[in-house]
């Protein structure tokens, strides 16, 4: 099995693994993003924001331990796909521009390693290629993620304006309204799968829409690929250091690989 390969798969667990773990989170983090501008009105009026642990408890409570988890399966894939692509390209350019920079090295051109540059546009490739790929996925999740709270937006539109016609109706028609609000207080946001979101984002925007926002995805492929330069800059220094100072081992270990990533 080539390196590729095997740092791809490696990429794609570990990012299941982290996924996982952080997914609740991520629901959390979307979720606060979506109602920025309802929070803004309500900061006018004297209200606060509330806290990420305290919108977890809150959304468990509304939904249930799934509400946290909501549209995971996707993104799961996504995470999977996403890392085990952008591995699996990083370490296959890696490996043909260190035996280009190799050769050169034997010819007397170059001292036969990589430079910062290099690393730096082989991240954005990779990083590239990997957005290109994964980024309909993407779009799913987040709209799986924000589903179920835009449906309890629009059933709480509808409560406000029954409310509103109650205490203006007479006896009569406040009975049936009252009848109709707690039909409404009884709804609960409906299902919302994989499918129905891929059928939704295709009659609204075709599909263009699933590569929606690439553009400045794109962009955002500078942050990783500054870290890789860092990364492998680092790296290099480590392994000379390890090799000079004649350690038995020249390969780097994970607890070594964790502040790399970390400082980069």
């Amino acid at each position: 099995m080539s390196s590729a390969v095997v740092n791809g798969l490696a990429g794609a667990g570990g990012g299941i693994i982290a996924q996982i773990i952080t997914y609740p989170l991520q629901t959390v983090n979307t979720r606060q993003q979506t109602e920025r501008s309802a929070k803004k009105k309500k900061a006018g009026s004297g209200g606060s924001d509330a806290s990420t642990l305290f919108q977890m408890l809150q959304l468990v409570q509304t939904e249930g331990w799934g509400g946290l988890y909501s549209g995971l399966k996707p993104s799961l894939i996504g995470t999977a796909a996403s890392q085990g692509i952008y591995y699996y390209f990083y370490q296959l350019l890696k490996n043909k521009v260190e035996d280009v920079a190799a050769a050169r090295g034997k010819k007397g051109l170059g001292d036969g390693t990589v430079g910062m540059f290099s690393w730096l546009v082989i991240a954005a490739v990779a990083g590239s290629i990997n957005v290109l790929l994964t980024i309909p996925i993407w779009v799913l999740v987040t709209r799986m993620q924000t589903h179920t709270q835009a449906e309890r937006k629009v059933i709480e539109s509808k409560r406000e304006l029954l409310l509103k016609e109650i205490s203006r109706a007479n006896s009569m028609d406040a009975h049936i309204l009252k009848d109709r609000l707690a039909k409404l207080d009884s709804e609960k946001p409906r299902p919302y799968g994989t499918l129905q979101a891929i059928r939704e984002v295709y009659r609204e925007s075709g599909i263009s829409g699933f590569w929606k926002g690439l553009i400045p995805t794109l962009i955002m492929v500078c942050n990783p690929s500054i870290q890789f330069m860092i990364y492998e800059t680092l790296s290099k220094r480590l392994k000379s250091k390890r090799s000079g100072k004649r350690f038995p081992k020249k390969n780097i270990t994970a607890m070594e690989y964790f502040p790399l990533n970390r400082y980069s």
